[in-house]
């Protein structure tokens, strides 16, 4: 788990890196390219199990479009239209009541003051943003985007029940498909120097191989509210390495929506 939190926390740290030398859609076919012939490497190790069972495609083809293709267009989009890593992250971490909301359908009244508190945490993070920032309007919808996606890609997931290795071939040349397809709408463009290299091949390798098989196990094994709870750790994570790496430090009512947050999820999740 402490992998898996450091591992996603720092994604939007090279992805800020990778987008200063490239286009947001090379960035993602380098990245899901790289990862797919990663996959595609360890096959003959495998002995047949690399590709979803049968009658189990379109639940898996569709948890990949939702949790990794489009998530990461919407993702990629929102940090290209100026949304900083440490916000970004921030607005993902509401994922975990999100899931709760749609999964878990009674409340007590701890949970429901806990997701009351989230979300004005959330609303505090957003406008303060958009005050202190004035990134355009269309950066915060493909962020929402991504939160949506990741959401419903992570319900979806939890109904597959197949090792996290025999599913990712099928769902990374799904997000190949779309990445492709979303370069006709972009030109790609990178200047071919280290700067670009080494982050994208890191996404590929690093998150959406290592860091991506991790979550599917965790989602595999665990309850799903719980897993996704993990989410809640990856802003602090991502805020720290913003500021130490790249020198954007969240606004005073940013960190008290972060804080509220957090104290949200104690609230949601306390157990008598």
């Amino acid at each position: 788990m402490s992998m898996f939190v450091l591992l996603w926390g720092s994604a939007a740290i090279f992805t800020r890196w990778a987008l200063d030398h490239g286009s947001p859609s090379a960035v993602l076919l380098v990245r899901y390219g790289a990862a797919f012939a990663a996959l595609l490497a360890v096959a003959p190790w495998r002995r047949g199990r690399w590709w979803p069972a049968a009658g189990t495609h379109g639940t898996v083809a569709l948890a990949g479009l939702l949790m990794v293709a489009l998530y990461s267009v919407c993702y990629f989009q929102a940090m290209a239209h100026g949304i900083t890593p440490g916000l970004i992250a921030t607005l993902l971490g509401v994922q975990p009541i999100l899931t709760l909301a749609l999964v878990e359908r009674r409340f007590g009244a701890a949970r429901l003051g806990g997701l009351l508190l989230a979300l004005a945490g959330l609303a505090m993070v957003v406008w303060q943003s958009l005050v202190a920032t004035r990134f355009a309007a269309a950066g915060l919808a493909f962020a929402l985007g991504a939160l949506a996606c990741i959401t419903a890609g992570a319900i979806v997931q939890k109904r597959v029940r197949q090792e996290p290795l025999q599913v990712l071939p099928l769902q990374y040349a799904v997000t190949l498909a779309v990445c492709l397809a979303f370069a006709q709408v972009q030109p790609l463009r990178l200047d071919g120097s280290a700067g670009f290299w080494l982050p994208a091949l890191f996404l590929g390798l690093g998150i959406s191989v290592l860091a991506q098989w991790l979550l599917y196990r965790l989602i595999q094994r665990g309850n799903l509210v719980n897993v996704t709870s993990l989410f809640y750790l990856v802003p602090a994570v991502t805020a720290l390495l913003d500021y130490a790496v790249l020198g954007n430090l969240l606004a005073p009512m940013a960190v008290v929506g972060m804080l509220c947050i957090l104290a949200g999820v104690i609230l949601v999740h306390r157990r008598a």
